[in-house]
């Protein structure tokens, strides 16, 4: 016997559906932003999540912060290294597991990917209510609870 969905499931599929292709879309257009600064969309992503993170942390949680997958997130850490955007500094409570550090090259091309994608941002987001855009944040936080709770997030 197979289970049917409820309304309530065809509702949230077709929003994974949509979610998968704006994902696509924002890829592509943040590959295109940054392009000059000798950035991809999942180079300035765990940029990001270093320059956001209150303290310097090693890879593993950083995965952990942006559901990624720890392998992954460490061939880009790699990658930042060698543009001499991030540097690797000794971690006092754990040996083999560095602390990734921004590089003031670093903060500066972040800061820059940032002014840059101001205007972009301020232009998708017109004739968008505030009201909208904290409804959809508002579920998609509820949703990555849910699936982090489930144990669905990327292992790290």
């Amino acid at each position: 016997m197979t289970t049917r969905r409820t309304r309530a499931a065809d509702a949230l599929t077709d929003l994974i559906l949509d979610v998968f292709r704006l994902n696509g879309l924002l890829l592509m257009a943040g590959d295109r932003m940054v392009a000059r600064l000798g950035l991809t969309s999942t180079r300035w992503q765990v940029l990001g999540a270093i320059a956001d993170a209150e303290r310097a942390q090693p890879v593993a949680w950083l995965a952990r912060d942006m559901g990624g997958n720890r392998q992954n997130v460490q061939r880009i850490v790699n990658d930042l290294q060698k543009m001499g955007l991030v540097t690797l500094e000794v971690n006092p409570h754990h040996r083999r597991a560095s602390l990734v550090v921004l590089t003031d090259k670093g903060r500066r091309t972040f800061d820059e990917a940032s002014r840059v994608q101001a205007p972009w941002a301020n232009a998708l987001s017109e004739d968008l209510a505030i009201k909208d855009i904290d409804t959809t944040r508002r579920v998609v936080a509820a949703l990555r609870k849910k699936l982090e709770l489930n144990g669905e997030r990327a292992s790290t």
